[in-house]
């Protein structure tokens, strides 16, 4: 299990992140328009995939404006912005936003996706929901990349990232 903090307060997810060479795990998320979408959906894209715990924060909102930003620069890679927020959230987000270079997937039903990767809280006052994480994969679905972000408040490094598909 990853130990993370809170601002400054310590917290665990119930795992570790796939590693670095691995073959990702299978998903099954709900897109904004209610679809249900696997990694299969995207076979033969490269994938980033923007973990977070809510859309609603400050710092969520920014990783998903970054990467909608630096996704219009990549050639063959498909962003994947990912939470447990209701599908309406996403979409009324990103349409408020004009977000349109990501795609953004909840993880609501079922909370497979985050239990798969091992990357739901296990404690604190965010416990059930996603710890914010960055998920590189080519286009096999192999694992170039993974950040486990320390400190939950923070964002994620999007350079060392994108640099993982070069």
């Amino acid at each position: 299990m990853a130990k993370i903090t809170l601002k400054g307060n310590p917290i665990e997810t119930i795992g570790s992140l796939p590693t670095t060479g691995s073959k990702s795990p299978d998903f099954k998320l709900t897109a904004t328009d209610l679809s249900t979408k696997t990694l299969n959906d995207y076979e033969g894209s490269r994938l980033v995939l923007n973990i977070f715990p809510s859309v609603d924060t400050g710092t969520c909102a920014q990783s998903v404006r970054t990467f909608n930003e630096k996704a219009s620069e990549l050639e063959n890679t498909k962003v994947l912005c990912i939470s447990k927020d209701l599908p309406f959230a996403l979409a009324r987000f990103c349409g408020a936003e004009g977000l349109e270079n990501v795609e953004s997937l909840s993880d609501f039903k079922t909370g497979s996706f985050g239990n798969d990767y091992g990357l739901t809280f296990k404690t604190g006052p965010l416990e059930t929901l996603h710890s914010r994480c960055i998920v590189v994969l080519d286009k096999d679905g192999t694992v170039l990349h993974t950040e486990q972000v320390e400190e939950i408040v923070d964002e994620p490094n999007y350079e060392t990232a994108l640099e993982s598909l070069s």
